[in-house]
């Protein structure tokens, strides 16, 4: 089963994007057009966190204007 916490950094940077971390790996997936721009998610995990930001995108990018402007 796999395992990953999806999480927003406040006050962070552009491009918007979503943190997946996890016990063994962190990484950086852009919120529009959910591609890993930083770290490594490999296999499964990287599929599921992708998917998850496809299908809650727009969600996702309303919690990034609310907090990042």
């Amino acid at each position: 089963m796999a395992c990953f916490v999806v999480a927003h950094d406040f006050g962070d940077h552009n491009p918007p994007h979503i943190h997946v971390i996890g016990a063994d790996f962190a990484a950086k997936i852009r919120i529009l057009d959910a591609e890993i721009f930083a770290g490594q998610l490999l296999g499964k995990i990287g599929k599921q966190a992708c998917a998850y930001v496809v299908t809650h995108k727009n969600r996702l990018m309303a919690i990034w204007q609310d907090y990042n402007g």
